[in-house]
């Protein structure tokens, strides 16, 4: 009995438990996750430093690409809100799952073909099928028969428009102005251009939301409410 006992002892000695078995293989498991980051880190000058900056550069490029954009804006065209200098963030998710442009919103859009070969700011006036005109008698735009008072945004002294127009916006496209009326080159001027002055949806790199930069102009860029009381295309009145 002792002869059989201490043989069994030997048996279970020279063979490793499951959980041991299961623990070596967990250990080699760690090891090879953190194997790839430490061989990088070696191979890389200036070490985890340098991995942890291009990690960061990496998710900034990310973010640019898909989700927010900065833009600095070149012209006064949509002062008083937008200055000359200011450095704007762009939701570039904001029209990205099924959400389309609205009236009052400020987007930075691709000009090419249109305006001209740059980006542009402007605000959202017509959407498609909206039938937007200037003037009504108190020399205010009218968009779906709807007179629309944009003195929340339009910038001191400036009237909602000197060039007269009378459009009907194709479906998928916008009508865009700036606030500072007399110093935007926007949808009116472009109204004999390719395009009729319209910019396609699909030209809208994003909505403007946030200016950053310079910090005491720092403030959130809500949509304005001007256009709330504007019927649908095709229910307009008069």
């Amino acid at each position: 009995m002792d002869t059989e006992a201490q043989q069994t002892e030997r048996d279970r000695s020279s063979h490793p438990s499951h959980s041991e078995e299961t623990s070596d293989t967990e250990g080699q498991e760690e090891r090879s996750r953190f194997a790839l980051p430490s061989r990088i880190t070696a191979w890389l000058p200036g070490g985890r430093i340098t991995l942890t900056a291009l990690i960061c550069l990496l998710f900034l490029l990310l973010l640019n690409a898909f989700v927010v954009q900065p833009f600095q804006i070149p012209s006064g065209s949509m002062e008083n809100g937008l200055r000359i200098g200011d450095r704007v963030l762009v939701n570039k998710l904001a029209y990205r799952f099924g959400a389309e442009p609205r009236r009052g919103d400020v987007v930075v859009f691709d000009g090419s073909g249109y305006f001209g070969d740059a980006d542009y700011v402007k605000r959202v006036v017509g959407v498609g099928g909206d039938h937007v005109v200037c003037c009504d008698k108190e020399g205010r735009i009218e968009v779906n028969g709807r007179s629309v008072d944009e003195s929340t945004f339009l910038y001191p002294g400036d009237s909602s428009s000197t060039v007269p127009f009378d459009v009907v916006v194709p479906d998928g496209t916008l009508f865009l102005l700036g606030d500072h009326r007399s110093r935007s080159s926007d949808s009116r001027d472009h109204l004999g251009s390719p395009g009729g002055g319209m910019i396609p949806v699909d030209d809208v790199i994003g909505r403007a939301d946030w200016i950053v930069w310079p910090t005491a102009h720092w403030t959130r860029l809500k949509p304005s409410d001007a256009y709330a009381r504007v019927p649908a295309a095709g229910g307009a009145h008069g």
